[in-house]
Protein backbone atom coordinates (compact mmCIF):
# COMPACT_ATOMS: atom_id res chain seq x y z
CA UNK A 1 0.00 0.00 0.00
CA UNK A 2 1.63 3.59 -1.18
CA UNK A 3 -1.23 5.63 -0.15
CA UNK A 4 -0.55 8.03 2.19
CA UNK A 5 -1.82 6.65 5.91
CA UNK A 6 -0.83 9.05 8.83
CA UNK A 7 -1.91 13.26 8.37
CA UNK A 8 -0.78 15.96 9.82
CA UNK A 9 -2.78 18.16 11.71
CA UNK A 10 -2.77 20.40 9.29
CA UNK A 11 -3.78 18.30 6.67
CA UNK A 12 -6.45 16.51 8.63
CA UNK A 13 -7.96 20.68 8.69
CA UNK A 14 -7.51 20.83 5.18
CA UNK A 15 -9.70 17.85 4.13
CA UNK A 16 -12.80 18.47 6.88
CA UNK A 17 -16.05 18.51 5.96
CA UNK A 18 -18.99 15.96 5.24
CA UNK A 19 -16.83 13.36 3.54
CA UNK A 20 -14.53 12.80 6.03
CA UNK A 21 -15.38 10.98 9.68
CA UNK A 22 -12.97 11.91 12.49
CA UNK A 23 -13.16 9.12 14.42
CA UNK A 24 -11.72 10.27 18.41
CA UNK A 25 -10.96 6.88 19.93
CA UNK A 26 -9.95 7.91 23.50
CA UNK A 27 -12.13 7.31 26.85
CA UNK A 28 -15.64 9.13 27.06
CA UNK A 29 -14.47 10.92 29.96
CA UNK A 30 -11.25 12.15 27.50
CA UNK A 31 -13.89 13.10 24.31
CA UNK A 32 -16.11 15.13 26.82
CA UNK A 33 -13.07 17.29 28.05
CA UNK A 34 -12.30 18.13 24.54
CA UNK A 35 -11.80 17.15 21.25
CA UNK A 36 -11.80 18.21 17.52
CA UNK A 37 -14.61 19.70 16.49
CA UNK A 38 -17.13 17.07 14.58
CA UNK A 39 -15.45 14.21 15.52
CA UNK A 40 -17.57 11.15 16.75
CA UNK A 41 -16.29 8.54 19.73
CA UNK A 42 -16.18 5.32 19.34
CA UNK A 43 -14.03 4.19 22.67
CA UNK A 44 -14.66 0.60 21.82
CA UNK A 45 -11.97 0.85 19.44
CA UNK A 46 -9.11 0.71 21.97
CA UNK A 47 -11.16 -1.86 24.60
CA UNK A 48 -13.22 -4.33 22.93
CA UNK A 49 -11.57 -7.94 23.41
CA UNK A 50 -11.82 -10.88 20.54
CA UNK A 51 -10.16 -14.57 20.44
CA UNK A 52 -8.99 -15.60 17.28
CA UNK A 53 -11.78 -18.38 17.22
CA UNK A 54 -13.87 -18.26 14.14
CA UNK A 55 -16.83 -17.23 16.48
CA UNK A 56 -14.88 -14.37 17.94
CA UNK A 57 -13.74 -13.14 14.27
CA UNK A 58 -17.37 -13.25 13.82
CA UNK A 59 -18.57 -11.10 16.73
CA UNK A 60 -15.76 -9.08 15.85
CA UNK A 61 -16.69 -7.88 12.16
CA UNK A 62 -20.47 -7.90 13.55
CA UNK A 63 -19.56 -5.39 16.38
CA UNK A 64 -17.50 -2.99 14.77
CA UNK A 65 -19.21 -3.08 11.43
CA UNK A 66 -22.07 -1.76 13.29
CA UNK A 67 -20.46 0.67 15.37
CA UNK A 68 -18.56 2.55 12.31
CA UNK A 69 -22.25 2.43 10.04
CA UNK A 70 -23.19 4.42 13.50
CA UNK A 71 -20.42 6.37 13.38
CA UNK A 72 -21.37 7.38 9.76
CA UNK A 73 -19.70 5.44 7.69
CA UNK A 74 -21.27 4.40 4.20
CA UNK A 75 -18.03 3.96 2.04
CA UNK A 76 -18.25 7.53 0.51
CA UNK A 77 -16.21 9.06 3.33
CA UNK A 78 -13.06 9.25 4.41
CA UNK A 79 -12.85 7.92 7.76
CA UNK A 80 -9.96 9.12 10.05
CA UNK A 81 -8.58 7.70 13.16
CA UNK A 82 -7.06 9.24 16.39
CA UNK A 83 -5.98 9.13 19.85
CA UNK A 84 -4.45 11.48 22.60
CA UNK A 85 -0.83 10.74 21.36
CA UNK A 86 0.85 8.04 19.62
CA UNK A 87 2.51 6.38 23.18
CA UNK A 88 -0.49 6.89 25.53
CA UNK A 89 -2.99 4.89 23.68
CA UNK A 90 -1.08 1.39 22.80
CA UNK A 91 -1.76 2.35 19.39
CA UNK A 92 -5.62 2.67 19.47
CA UNK A 93 -6.27 4.87 16.53
CA UNK A 94 -3.86 2.16 14.33
CA UNK A 95 -6.33 -0.56 15.65
CA UNK A 96 -8.77 1.92 14.09
CA UNK A 97 -7.49 1.85 10.78
CA UNK A 98 -6.75 -1.78 10.95
CA UNK A 99 -9.96 -2.76 11.81
CA UNK A 100 -11.60 -0.47 9.05
CA UNK A 101 -8.83 -2.24 6.80
CA UNK A 102 -10.06 -5.55 7.19
CA UNK A 103 -13.46 -5.06 7.24
CA UNK A 104 -12.61 -3.98 3.65
CA UNK A 105 -13.10 -0.12 4.12
CA UNK A 106 -11.36 1.49 1.36
CA UNK A 107 -10.81 4.98 3.01
CA UNK A 108 -9.02 5.47 5.94
CA UNK A 109 -6.22 7.07 7.79
CA UNK A 110 -4.74 8.17 11.43
CA UNK A 111 -3.89 11.19 12.61
CA UNK A 112 -0.25 11.13 13.15
CA UNK A 113 0.45 12.43 16.76
CA UNK A 114 -3.04 12.35 17.82
CA UNK A 115 -4.84 14.63 19.85
CA UNK A 116 -1.26 16.04 21.50
CA UNK A 117 -0.35 17.37 17.69
CA UNK A 118 -3.33 18.78 16.89
CA UNK A 119 -3.62 20.78 19.99
CA UNK A 120 0.45 21.56 19.60
CA UNK A 121 -0.46 23.56 16.42
CA UNK A 122 -2.76 25.73 17.82
CA UNK A 123 -5.89 24.25 16.21
CA UNK A 124 -9.57 24.51 17.41
CA UNK A 125 -11.04 22.09 20.11
CA UNK A 126 -14.67 21.58 21.36
CA UNK A 127 -16.36 20.34 24.35
CA UNK A 128 -19.33 20.19 21.74
CA UNK A 129 -20.38 16.48 21.08
CA UNK A 130 -21.09 14.88 17.80
CA UNK A 131 -24.18 13.67 17.16
CA UNK A 132 -24.03 11.00 14.60
CA UNK A 133 -26.75 10.03 11.66
CA UNK A 134 -25.90 7.06 11.29
CA UNK A 135 -25.53 4.87 8.11
CA UNK A 136 -24.84 1.31 6.82
CA UNK A 137 -21.04 0.45 6.75
CA UNK A 138 -20.31 -1.24 3.65
CA UNK A 139 -18.71 -4.57 5.46
CA UNK A 140 -16.58 -6.90 2.67
CA UNK A 141 -13.75 -9.77 2.80
CA UNK A 142 -11.70 -7.15 0.45
CA UNK A 143 -9.34 -7.00 3.55
CA UNK A 144 -9.62 -10.41 5.15
CA UNK A 145 -6.49 -11.74 4.72
CA UNK A 146 -4.54 -9.32 6.89
CA UNK A 147 -5.69 -10.80 9.88
CA UNK A 148 -4.81 -14.67 10.66
CA UNK A 149 -6.33 -16.95 13.43
CA UNK A 150 -5.31 -19.16 16.02
CA UNK A 151 -4.60 -22.36 13.76
CA UNK A 152 -2.78 -20.51 11.21
CA UNK A 153 -0.39 -19.14 14.22
CA UNK A 154 -0.12 -22.39 15.70
CA UNK A 155 1.06 -24.30 12.11
CA UNK A 156 3.65 -20.90 12.05
CA UNK A 157 5.01 -22.22 15.27
CA UNK A 158 8.57 -24.65 14.51
CA UNK A 159 8.60 -22.87 10.96
CA UNK A 160 11.83 -20.69 10.56
CA UNK A 161 10.70 -19.16 7.21
CA UNK A 162 7.81 -17.13 9.29
CA UNK A 163 8.87 -14.50 11.51
CA UNK A 164 7.08 -14.85 14.69
CA UNK A 165 6.85 -11.24 16.03
CA UNK A 166 6.01 -9.88 20.00
CA UNK A 167 5.75 -6.47 20.13
CA UNK A 168 4.54 -6.30 24.18
CA UNK A 169 6.13 -4.46 26.34
CA UNK A 170 9.40 -6.14 28.60
CA UNK A 171 7.40 -7.49 31.41
CA UNK A 172 5.20 -9.49 29.35
CA UNK A 173 8.33 -10.37 27.25
CA UNK A 174 10.15 -12.16 30.08
CA UNK A 175 6.84 -13.69 31.61
CA UNK A 176 6.57 -11.26 34.78
CA UNK A 177 3.02 -10.05 33.56
CA UNK A 178 0.63 -11.71 31.52
CA UNK A 179 -1.01 -8.61 30.09
CA UNK A 180 -1.03 -4.43 30.12
CA UNK A 181 -4.18 -4.85 32.24
CA UNK A 182 -2.30 -6.59 35.19
CA UNK A 183 0.72 -8.99 36.15
CA UNK A 184 -1.55 -11.85 37.20
CA UNK A 185 -5.04 -10.65 34.38
CA UNK A 186 -4.41 -13.91 32.60
CA UNK A 187 -3.70 -17.74 34.04
CA UNK A 188 -0.38 -17.54 32.20
CA UNK A 189 2.39 -16.21 31.45
CA UNK A 190 4.83 -15.96 28.62
CA UNK A 191 5.42 -15.85 24.91
CA UNK A 192 4.71 -18.42 21.66
CA UNK A 193 7.72 -20.51 21.04
CA UNK A 194 10.62 -19.06 18.90
CA UNK A 195 8.46 -15.65 18.62
CA UNK A 196 11.28 -12.32 18.68
CA UNK A 197 10.85 -9.19 20.30
CA UNK A 198 10.42 -5.56 18.97
CA UNK A 199 9.29 -3.52 21.58
CA UNK A 200 6.49 -0.96 20.35
CA UNK A 201 8.03 1.72 21.71
CA UNK A 202 10.88 1.45 19.29
CA UNK A 203 8.98 2.42 16.28
CA UNK A 204 8.48 5.78 17.65
CA UNK A 205 11.11 8.72 18.40
CA UNK A 206 10.06 12.09 20.34
CA UNK A 207 9.53 15.55 18.60
CA UNK A 208 8.13 18.86 19.70
CA UNK A 209 4.83 17.48 19.32
CA UNK A 210 4.98 14.66 20.90
CA UNK A 211 6.16 10.86 20.03
CA UNK A 212 5.94 10.11 16.12
CA UNK A 213 6.70 7.33 13.96
CA UNK A 214 9.88 6.56 12.66
CA UNK A 215 10.92 7.03 8.61
CA UNK A 216 10.40 4.13 7.06
CA UNK A 217 14.15 3.81 6.92
CA UNK A 218 14.27 3.70 10.48
CA UNK A 219 11.74 1.61 11.01
CA UNK A 220 13.31 -1.11 8.76
CA UNK A 221 16.69 -0.80 10.64
CA UNK A 222 14.35 -1.34 13.52
CA UNK A 223 13.48 -4.51 12.02
CA UNK A 224 16.41 -5.74 10.77
CA UNK A 225 17.66 -6.54 14.74
CA UNK A 226 14.59 -9.27 14.50
CA UNK A 227 16.20 -10.77 11.52
CA UNK A 228 13.04 -9.17 9.20
CA UNK A 229 13.90 -7.56 5.86
CA UNK A 230 11.08 -6.22 3.34
CA UNK A 231 10.63 -9.47 1.83
CA UNK A 232 9.99 -11.46 5.50
CA UNK A 233 7.04 -13.22 6.12
CA UNK A 234 6.02 -12.22 9.66
CA UNK A 235 3.26 -12.57 11.78
CA UNK A 236 2.74 -10.02 14.56
CA UNK A 237 0.73 -10.44 18.08
CA UNK A 238 0.23 -8.52 21.36
CA UNK A 239 -1.90 -8.92 23.83
CA UNK A 240 -5.45 -7.41 21.95
CA UNK A 241 -4.40 -5.96 18.88
CA UNK A 242 -3.78 -2.04 19.60
CA UNK A 243 0.63 -2.28 20.28
CA UNK A 244 0.94 -4.74 17.07
CA UNK A 245 -0.41 -2.00 14.62
CA UNK A 246 1.94 0.06 15.86
CA UNK A 247 4.28 -2.14 13.81
CA UNK A 248 2.43 -1.92 10.71
CA UNK A 249 4.02 1.55 8.98
CA UNK A 250 5.66 1.28 5.66
CA UNK A 251 8.37 -0.95 4.95
CA UNK A 252 7.12 -4.22 5.91
CA UNK A 253 5.69 -5.88 3.59
CA UNK A 254 3.71 -9.54 4.02
CA UNK A 255 2.74 -8.73 7.67
CA UNK A 256 -0.01 -10.78 8.83
CA UNK A 257 -1.74 -10.18 12.69
CA UNK A 258 -3.38 -12.58 15.01
CA UNK A 259 -6.87 -11.15 16.90
CA UNK A 260 -6.81 -12.84 20.27
CA UNK A 261 -3.15 -13.32 20.27
CA UNK A 262 -2.14 -13.75 23.35
CA UNK A 263 -4.75 -12.40 25.40
CA UNK A 264 -6.90 -15.68 23.29
CA UNK A 265 -4.74 -17.57 25.91
CA UNK A 266 -6.93 -16.82 28.61
CA UNK A 267 -9.81 -18.27 27.01
CA UNK A 268 -7.40 -21.54 26.39
CA UNK A 269 -7.51 -20.87 22.68
CA UNK A 270 -3.92 -20.74 22.35
CA UNK A 271 -2.36 -23.93 24.27
CA UNK A 272 1.37 -23.31 22.90
CA UNK A 273 3.08 -20.95 25.50
CA UNK A 274 7.21 -20.88 25.93
CA UNK A 275 8.08 -20.57 29.64
CA UNK A 276 9.83 -17.73 30.74
CA UNK A 277 11.94 -17.16 33.78
CA UNK A 278 10.78 -13.82 35.31
CA UNK A 279 14.08 -11.40 35.47
CA UNK A 280 15.68 -13.32 32.45
CA UNK A 281 15.73 -10.18 29.73
CA UNK A 282 17.19 -10.83 26.08
CA UNK A 283 20.22 -9.80 25.64
CA UNK A 284 19.40 -7.30 22.77
CA UNK A 285 16.95 -5.37 24.64
CA UNK A 286 17.48 -1.76 23.98
CA UNK A 287 14.93 0.96 26.38
CA UNK A 288 12.59 2.52 24.16
CA UNK A 289 13.14 6.69 24.44
CA UNK A 290 9.54 6.93 24.19
CA UNK A 291 7.40 5.51 26.79
CA UNK A 292 3.63 5.67 27.82
CA UNK A 293 2.54 8.91 29.91
CA UNK A 294 2.36 8.21 33.95
CA UNK A 295 -1.51 6.75 34.57
CA UNK A 296 -1.84 5.05 31.36
CA UNK A 297 -0.98 2.10 32.78
CA UNK A 298 -3.66 2.35 35.57
CA UNK A 299 -6.61 2.08 33.20
CA UNK A 300 -5.07 -0.27 30.90
CA UNK A 301 -7.61 -0.38 27.84
CA UNK A 302 -4.94 -2.09 26.04
CA UNK A 303 -3.27 -3.82 22.88
CA UNK A 304 -4.51 -6.45 20.95
CA UNK A 305 -2.62 -9.48 20.06
CA UNK A 306 -2.71 -11.15 17.31
CA UNK A 307 -0.92 -12.32 13.93
CA UNK A 308 -1.47 -10.14 10.63
CA UNK A 309 -0.51 -10.70 7.31
CA UNK A 310 -0.70 -8.02 5.18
Amino acid sequence: MTEKVLLTPQELLGMMGPDVVVIDTRSPEAYAAGHIPGAVNVHEIFTYLATSTPEGMAELRGKFAAAFGAASLSGAETAVCYEESMNSGFGQSCRGYFLLTWLGYQKSKVLHGGFHAWKAAGLPTTTEPTIAAGKTFPLSNAGSDMMIDRDEMLAAVGNDGIVKLDVRDVDEWVGTSSSPYGPDFCPRKGRIPGAKWLEWYRMMKPTAAGPMFKSPVEIMAEAHTAGIGPGTPVYLYCFKGARVLLQGRPGVQHAGRAEGGRGARRSDVLRVVERVEPGREPAHRVRPAVRPSSGVTTSPALPFAGPVRG
